[in-house]
């Protein structure tokens, strides 16, 4: 699939990101690349590369998710292992990135954690960086180097069009920050849209719904949301729209981070569906009869054969069957 003049490529994956990179490699014909990480009981995080990468491009992928803080770290020692061992480019892919949401300083005497994370990212070694629906995308302009931040939408709209969910459908957005978002699916689904009215109270990961603008009477609604930590707006926003005459409730998500309490709140829930994607390996999720997960790695790796070969990675964020890609 790489064409040939530019130099050899070479995928690794950090402890997270194994599964997801062996899945890009497959669609590649490329071999994962062979290193080593070590915990120490401590709490010291140690990498190594066991293969040589002098000259080579190299990518590797590892989310920044369940475990942020020891991820972003490995991170770090990775690029550094890598522009020390003469890799010729270091891309970090990063589907899931977490510290995304940090990208303001909204209250006295914080930090701007997503801009500090950039900086860290870039200073260690980081040439490029490929990421998924950045829960803010302004993140992008922290970065001094190219980001590439893909979007899900498509993958998510095809399976919701496959398995025939979309005949009596309304796309409805968890709050009015999302609606921009939601209307994107609301196109490529050629349905209508539906906002959620929610408050936040300080730093608590649940929101509450105090209303539904749209209508929904007698409708399949489809929620659609960049990510899911406790699922509990989910689950309020869904039992409201059942109060307003909702059939079928599904949900759509570019990352899910449910743990097991989240995953029992879902199964007693009115969401009939919630699909996400592999951005993140959540074991919590793998076993639930109410989550489908659907692999994004085919659009990782046709973005790192666009980076290697100097083509346009723009394509991507349009309809994804017309460029054959097996998603």
């Amino acid at each position: 699939m790489l064409s040939a003049g530019h130099g050899e490529i070479k995928i690794f994956a950090g402890s997270t990101g194994k599964a997801f990179a062996q899945k890009m490699c497959d669609c590649l014909g490329a071999e994962l690349g062979d290193s080593i990480v070590i915990n120490f009981s401590e709490g010291n995080t140690f990498v190594r590369i066991n293969e040589s990468v002098r000259d080579k491009d190299v990518y590797l992928l590892l989310p920044i998710g369940l475990d942020p803080n020891n991820e972003f770290v490995e991170l770090l020692f990775w690029m550094d292992a890598f522009k020390r061992a003469s890799a010729d480019s270091v891309t970090a892919i990063i589907p899931y990135f977490g510290y995304a949401k940090g990208d303001k300083k909204d209250e006295p005497r914080v930090s701007i954690r997503a801009r500090v994370c950039a900086e860290c990212i870039e200073l260690a070694g980081a040439d490029r960086v490929v990421t998924m629906d950045l829960h803010s995308p302004q993140v992008q302009g922290f970065f001094k180097k190219p980001v590439d931040n893909l979007t899900a939408m498509p993958i998510l709209c095809n399976y919701v069009i496959d398995e025939k969910l979309s005949e009596n459908l309304v796309v409805v957005s968890p709050d009015a920050g999302f609606a921009k978002n939601a209307r994107a699916y609301a196109e490529y689904l050629n349905v209508s849209v539906a906002i959620g009215d929610k408050t936040r109270s300080g730093h608590d990961e649940n929101a509450k719904v105090l209303e539904v603008i749209g209508d929904v009477n007698g409708k399949d609604v489809l929620i659609v949301d960049d990510f899911t930590i406790s699922g509990g707006t989910l689950i309020d926003l869904a039992r409201a729209l059942k109060e307003k005459g909702a059939k079928h409730i599904y949900a759509a998500l570019s990352h899910i981070l449910l743990n097991d309490k989240g995953v029992e709140k879902l199964m007693n829930s009115d969401i009939e569906l919630l699909i996400s994607t592999d951005s993140i390996d959540n074991p919590h999720v793998k076993n639930c009869p109410k989550v489908k997960i659907v692999s994004v790695a085919p659009l990782f790796s046709e973005t790192i054969r666009r980076v290697h070969n100097r083509e346009s990675v723009s394509p991507l964020f349009n309809n994804l069957k017309q460029m054959k890609l097996d998603i």
